[in-house]
């Protein structure tokens, strides 16, 4: 049995959904971040770096891993699943997935933060974040141009990609143009491991989010208008 700690976040569907495509049986803690549960002492404990995702795998003497893609690597080698055992083929997958984590990741969250939640618009910081983003992306559609998945193999590099390519609307960012992008994101939206992994812990209705959004935002234009 795993313990997987986290939320409704595109790091957090990373851990969830490579959870549900291995087929493990884990039980979820919604960590309340709007409380800041996740800068509690007894979360700290587990993980001092105050974030999520991390599991607890209970039959591995409560081994904690913390860090979305240290815990992906853990759960497929532990699995012998969504990742290649010969040298290549995984240095492949990592590559891939270190790309999310130290690209899209960090880039998108930026521009996220600047588009979507900064008290102040700085149009040069979301501009700077949006651009990036989308270069990225121009990135993975080069790749996938000739392949049906980033490393081969459906792998925890898809995976981890997804999760935040997904919320490509959330963060401004277009895809227009970005044909192989868009066909890999409709395919691997279809699967239904992905789909119970974007549910965990709550379901998350990003179309909503967005219509909420553009609706605060006129409120805020009429207001100062």
């Amino acid at each position: 049995m795993i313990t997987l700690y986290t939320s409704a976040t595109p790091n957090g569907w990373k851990a969830s959904i490579t959870l549900e495509e291995l087929g493990l049986e884990y039980k979820v803690h919604h960590i309340q971040m709007d409380q800041q549960e996740q800068k509690e002492p007894w979360y700290l404990k587990l993980n001092p770096n105050g974030r999520i995702p991390i599991i607890v795998d209970h039959d591995n003497d409560d081994f904690v891993v913390i860090e979305s893609g240290a815990l992906m690597i853990y759960l497929a080698e532990k699995t012998g699943q969504l990742m290649p055992s010969d040298v290549n083929g995984r240095s492949t997958v990592i590559q891939w997935l270190m790309f999310q984590m130290g690209g899209i990741g960090p880039m998108m969250g930026q521009a996220n933060v600047f588009f979507r939640y900064a008290p102040e618009k700085i149009p040069y910081a979301i501009e700077r974040y949006q651009r990036e983003s989308r270069r990225l992306f121009e990135v993975l559609d080069t790749r996938l141009a000739d392949k049906q998945f980033l490393a081969g193999d459906y792998s925890i590099a898809d995976i981890a990609n997804f999760s935040w390519v997904w919320g490509y609307k959330w963060s401004g960012v277009s895809i227009d143009g970005l044909d192989h992008l868009s066909r890999w994101l409709d395919e691997i939206q279809a699967r239904d491991a992905v789909k119970r992994g974007q549910d965990v812990p709550e379901p998350t209705d990003l179309d909503k989010m967005l219509r909420e959004a553009d609706e605060r935002a006129d409120k805020v234009r009429g207001i100062l208008a």
